[in-house]
This record gives structure tokens, sequence and C-alpha cells, in this order.
């Protein structure tokens, strides 16, 4: 089933006055976000200490997070579309800050697990929730891009601020205060969102909840999110983590079978199967395995072999901040309403392929402004302008009543795909590392400056060889991105998908910014 161009819709001249002093608030809740990612990172081995956590479960203070947070984002996509993208919004932010103020407090590993986990959940509802708000208040299509553009800049570029943010907390404070931190982002945002924010009338969904499609999705993500964890301290052939992954497929085949036939089902399948949300989906979480592990490797080579201080590793990163930026809100937001998506996103992910390619040259005595600067500055330019039309993709098309679990399915997407790159490309280069290793036995004994030098040698043996398998990722992201994305400019008529991806109701409700 075809569909034609679109004129811009009665509303778009209604457009929500105070929709900019939202975005404000949006983008400062989904700064609070990603950079919590990364800020506790760089505080974990303080606070590890602190509260006398051991080795073996210091990483569930990671993992407590991205289980809950990852298993319940298309519940809480869902919960924004029937109780209303605001309420959910507000109730995220207090949840948020009431759960970092117990991280902070915590005076025992309980206590921080079990705040962890609780930020997870919060974070699940106010993700979406921020997603779609943006989805359903930004409809006329160059604000749409702008709005976007920042959106997409931030959710890039937010992690590498939490490794500044977290260094200065971590290094001239404590590492409470990297939890601390998100209070007063929580408070501003949702006394800000309380005052500004109106969500359009008529847009939320007044169906029953799918139960069986809650229960489903979510021990099928956790399994699937817990299987790539445990992969990487564990291995792929531990029977725990087969039986983890095995799990996994089972319940979210159950899942899709589900949601084929009940009335009203969590993850409407259309929201998958339209040919444009899919590629979106698809091409973003893999771009995420790749990034995810460049932030890992990146952060230990430069603390590790180079021996910079967490403040100064954090300012190392700044030039892939000011890429992103610059890519999304100035490429990006500029040329959205000119050329078609899969023209910005497709080269986008070329780029930063092209950036990490420099990095495979990585070694011990690489040059930070030679190498690593101008590689930041290309995978961040790349990724900015490739993020900025993903994020407005997510919602392509979809009917504005299924918004927020449209916008959990771009969430979901980099939450496995960084599980994934965390387990994969750490398994690469531990590898890489120890065949390195073991080819230099002799060296590696002997010892002294010698001996460091061949240990440092073999870590970024590690490195590179992960980093090639990142530049193959990004490589097939651009490929799904030129080949499923096919939707045309704004105003232009563009081809899309028929069958089961393009559902009447869709083709009666348009997100405007996208005319096909």
């Amino acid at each position: 089933m075809s569909k034609t161009a679109a004129t811009a819709p009665p509303a778009a001249a209604a457009a929500d006055p105070s929709r900019w002093k939202a975005l404000v608030f949006i983008a400062l809740a989904q700064l609070m976000v990603v950079l919590d990612a990364t800020i506790v990172n760089i505080a974990l081995p303080s606070a590890q200490t602190d509260l006398g956590i051991s080795d073996g479960n210091r990483q569930w203070v990671i993992t407590a997070y991205a289980l809950a947070f990852g298993g319940l984002l298309l519940f809480g996509g869902r919960i924004a579309d029937k109780w209303g993208r605001k309420n959910a919004f507000i109730t995220g932010l207090a949840g948020f800050a009431l759960a970092s103020a117990l991280g902070g407090a915590a005076n025992g590993e309980a206590m921080m697990l079990g705040a962890r986990a609780l930020q997870g959940a919060f974070g699940a509802l106010l993700a979406p929730a921020a997603l779609s708000l943006l989805a359903v208040t930004f409809t006329d299509a160059k604000e749409r891009a702008k709005a976007f553009g920042i959106y997409g800049a931030i959710a890039g570029g937010g992690g590498a601020v939490g490794l500044i943010l977290g260094g200065f907390l971590t290094e001239y404070l404590n590492w409470r205060w990297t939890f601390f931190v998100n209070i007063p982002f929580a408070v501003v945002a949702a006394a800000g969102a309380w005052m500004v924010i109106r969500e359009p009338a008529g847009s939320r969904n007044s169906a029953r909840l799918d139960i069986p499609g809650v229960v489903l999705s979510t021990l099928g993500l956790v399994s699937l999110v817990y299987g790539f964890t445990r992969a990487e301290s564990a291995g792929w052939t531990d029977g725990v983590t087969l039986a983890l992954f095995v799990g996994s497929a089972v319940l979210l085949a159950a899942f899709v079978g589900v949601e084929s036939r009940v009335k009203s089902p969590l993850l409407p399948l259309r929201v998958l199967l339209e040919r444009n949300r899919g590629g979106v989906y698809l091409s973003l979480g893999l771009a995420v395995i790749a990034m995810f592990g460049l932030f890992l490797f990146l952060t230990y080579y430069l603390q590790v072999v180079k021996g910079f201080s967490p403040v100064k590793t954090g300012f190392a990163f700044l030039p892939m901040i000011a890429g992103m930026i610059t890519g999304s809100t100035q490429i990006g937001a500029r040329l959205m309403t000119r050329v078609a998506p899969r023209l910005l996103m497709g080269p986008g992910f070329l780029l930063a392929g092209v950036g990490m390619l420099l990095l495979t040259q990585l070694e011990v005595g690489s040059s930070y402004p030679a190498l690593i600067l101008p590689a930041q500055l290309l995978l961040g330019l790349g990724m900015g302008t490739a993020f900025m039309p993903a994020m407005s993709l997510a919602t392509y098309g979809v009917n504005p009543a299924d918004a927020g679990v449209a916008s959990a399915m771009v969430n979901t997407s980099q939450q496995v795909g960084g599980a994934i790159g965390t387990a994969l490309l750490n398994t690469i280069a531990a590898s890489a590392t120890t065949a390195y290793l073991t080819d230099h036995a002799a060296e590696a004994a002997a010892g002294g400056v010698a001996g460091r030098l061949v240990q440092a040698q073999a870590m970024v043996e590690g490195y590179s060889s992960a980093i090639w398998w990142a530049v193959g990722i990004l490589a097939a992201s651009a490929a799904i991105a030129f080949t499923l994305i096919n939707t045309g400019r704004p105003g232009q008529g563009g081809p899309v998908a028929s069958g089961s991806g393009a559902q009447s109701e869709d083709a009666a409700i348009q997100v405007p910014v996208i005319a096909h």
C-alpha cells in the first residue's frame, strides 16, 4: 500500500507555544539518564572499596541497572501511552531522583544494588516518555528537525559528558556525588515539565494492558541482557549463559506469538515490521554495539596505557562530544528537511567507521593529537549526523497512541546493543590480548620495563582487534540504513513498506514530519 505526500496538518498551525521550553526540560532529563550510564563507571572502583563489594559482585552495580532498564522499557513505553506521557515523565524523574539519593547514601552492597535496580526501573519509564513527548509535541518538519537534532546530540554525547563529570566528582569530591548530582537535574526537569509541557489531546492509548506480553517481553529481555553480561565474565560456552540465551529466544518467540493474536498488544507488530522503523532499530542497535566497545577501550587505553587521570580522560573525549553536537545540530538538523534520511544515516555510519578505522592503528606510543583526536572528530560527526534522523524516525508513521512503545523500541535496541557490544568486543579483545601474551611469554616473564611494555602492547593489540570488528559493524549499520530506510525527505513522496508493516491506522494518523 503506497502513501502519498501529505500537506502540513491543521494542528501544526496551533502548535504549543511552550514547546521550545518543554524541549529544554525533556533534553535535561535525557542528559541525566544518558550520562548516568558512564558516570557510575568512573566512580565504581571507589564505591566498591568504601562499601566492601567483592570483585565478583561489583559487576552487579552496572548489571542491576541494565537488567531493570532493558527489561522494563517496553512496559514503560506502554504505560506512558496509557497513563499520559507527561505523567510518566514526571513520575520517572521523581523515582530516578529518589533512587539516586538511595544510591548516594548507600551503606552497603545490598542498598547499592537495590538503588541501581530502582534507577533502571524508573529510567525505563522516563526514557520512552521523553522521546515520545518530542514525537507528539513537534509536528512541523523544520522544527522537528531542530528538536531531534538537540535530542540526538544529547543521546550521542551524554555518555562522554558523564566521563568528564564523573572524573571531576570522583577526584575532587567523592563517588557519592556521582549519584547525588542526578537530584538537581531531576528536580529542575520535573518542575519545568509540570509548568510547560502540554500533551496533545487524544494521543493516549485507552486499550487494556497486555499482561502476558508484559511478562514475556520483560523476562525475555532480562534473559537476553543478562546472557550477554554473563558471557563477558563466565564465557560464551558456560552452561548458565547458554541457558539464558535459549530461554530468551523461547520467551521472545512466545512474545511475538502472543502479540500477533491479542486484541491490544503491548508492542503492535506493525511498529516493528514497517521497514523504516525496523531499519532504524536494527542499524542503531548495531552502531551502539560499536560505540559502547569504543568508549570502554578508549577509556582503558588513555588511563592504563597512557596514564591519564580520570579528569584528563574525560576531557580527552571532548572532540567526540563536539563532533556529535555539530553532526546532530548543524549537519543532521539542517539537511533533514532537504534530503532523504538514509542519505544522512548511511554516510553518517560510514564516516564514523572511518574514524573507527583510524583507531585500529593504535600503538602504545600513539599520539593523541595526531591519531586519537581526528578519529574522535570523525566518529562524533558521523554518529551525530546518523543519530539525529534515527531518533526522529523511531516514531515514523506510527499511530500517536503507540508513540511511547515505539520510542521504547529505540531505547531497547540501544540497551541490548550496549550489552552485546560490551560482552562481544571485550571477549574479542581479551582473546587477542591472551594470544599476544602467549606469543611473547618469555618477554612478559622478564619483568621490569620490558615486561610492562609487553603487557601494554598486549592490551593495545586486544583493543585494535576488537576495533576492527567495530569497523565492520558500522559498515553493516550503513548497509542496513541504505537498504531498509526508503522514505523520502519531508514534502517529497517516498516509497514505504506495505502489508503488515503499514497498517491502515498508521496511514490515518501520521507523524507529520515525514510526508510520504
